[in-house]
Parts: structure tokens; C-alpha cells; sequence
């Protein structure tokens, strides 16, 4: 990713501070049939031998009961244009994954911890609007590799959202809804798993949806 202060994961953001992951990309059909992609689906797969990040969502989509495994890109997506490519889709349609680090407030007694905000590949993250839907008195700081990894069990380029290591604070972008499906980080940069984005407020257990996006008067500016 270009122009992040942060850490970008599997869809590129620009222009913000945080981590970037992946998440979506819809409106597709003949999945199966996509260059470069594989469909994940018991021994015929061997999905022992696969990454136990990625092993870990598709078991936790599995128990949630959501109706599309993960798929395994055969090459490595850390941006919204590679993830798009590869799937054929706009980058528009990748749901991006961008962790913060929430500042511990000795006052508000609340602690530091990982802030995730799922965005669509095309938008640009707001900080202080993010800030402001966390509560008042709330302030962000640049979330490393290391803090990523140890609040989500995901390295950087697949963070997924859900099947979390530590409890993650989760805000939804409202620009997702834009699109009828998507597709999100299944766990390592080449997973992703197909959704509609309303499949993000059930999978991560009632997030709240916000606008939390530069504007494009501000992203001209």
C-alpha cells in the first residue's frame, strides 16, 4: 500500500494511518472458474497443510453457518488493485481491512486495544471521524506489525473480520453497501471469502455500520 502510515494488509488503503487488510469484492459469478484461484473443499484439498490463520476463519465461518467456504488465491494479494485483479472485480468491491491502536485512557479507564475498520478498496479511512464513533476523549495511534499480529492472530495482508485472537473494537463503512457482494481476508494474504456486506454485521456479531470515509471534497483538498 501507498501512503499509509501504519501497516497495509490485503487491500491497499492511501493516505491514512493504520493497518490495511482485505475483505470483499462482489458482484461475481463462475467463481470457480477464475484464474488463479481455488476453492477450498475437505481432503481433496488437503486443508491441513494450509496456514492456521486461514484454517482458523474457515472454521469460524463454518460454525456461524455463513454458505461460502474461503477461497485460496494462488497468488499474493496485499493490496485492493492485486486482490481485485486477481478476482476480476473493481477495486471498489474489495473490503478492506484497517487496524488502529486505541490509545489506553487512564481517566475513561479504558485500555489499549485494536480498533478494525472495514472499508471498501476505493474510499480512504477518516481517522478522526473513526475517533469520533469510538467516543469522545478517544485517540488513535500507528498500530505495527508486532501489535497486529498479537491482537488479531493475523500477520499483516490477511487480517479477517471475525475469528479475532484478542477482542477488536470493529466499525463497519456504510460505502461497502454500495455493492451486493463482496469479499473479505480469509486469514493470510492469499485467502478471501465471499459476503454481502450486511453477512459483516451477523459475522462480526452486530458492528455497528458508520460513515467513517474522507470525503471527496476533503480527499481533493
Amino acid at each position: 500500500m501507498s501512503g499509509i502510515s501504519g501497516i497495509s494488509g490485503m487491500s491497499g488503503i492511501s493516505g491514512i494511518s493504520g493497518i490495511s487488510g482485505i475483505s470483499g469484492i462482489g458482484g461475481m459469478s463462475g467463481l470457480s472458474d477464475i484464474s488463479g484461484m481455488k476453492r477450498m473443499s475437505g481432503e481433496e484439498n488437503g486443508t491441513s497443510s494450509y496456514p492456521e490463520g486461514f484454517q482458523r476463519v474457515r472454521a469460524a465461518l463454518a460454525d456461524l453457518g455463513h454458505p461460502h467456504e474461503p477461497r485460496w488465491l494462488q497468488i499474493s494479494a496485499r493490496t485492493s488493485q492485486e486482490a481485485a485483479d486477481a478476482l476480476g472485480v473493481t477495486v471498489g468491491q474489495i473490503a478492506k481491512s484497517v487496524i488502529f491502536r486505541r490509545l489506553a485512557d487512564a481517566e475513561g479507564g479504558r485500555p489499549e486495544a485494536a480498533v478494525l475498520v472495514i472499508t471498501s478498496g476505493d474510499k480512504r479511512v477518516d481517522e478522526k471521524r473513526v475517533a469520533a464513533e469510538l467516543g469522545a476523549g478517544t485517540k488513535l495511534g500507528r498500530a505495527d506489525a508486532a501489535f497486529v499480529k498479537a491482537a488479531t492472530g493475523f500477520s499483516i495482508g490477511g487480517v479477517a473480520p471475525l475469528a479475532h485472537a484478542t477482542p477488536v473494537a470493529t466499525l463497519i463503512d456504510r460505502e461497502l453497501f454500495r455493492f451486493s457482494e463482496i469479499w473479505a481476508a480469509a486469514g493470510h494474504p492469499n485467502g478471501v471469502f465471499r459476503l454481502a456486506p450486511a453477512d459483516l454485521v451477523r459475522l462480526t456479531g452486530g458492528a455497528p455500520v458508520a460513515d467513517v470515509v474522507v470525503v471527496a471534497q476533503e480527499a481533493r483538498a
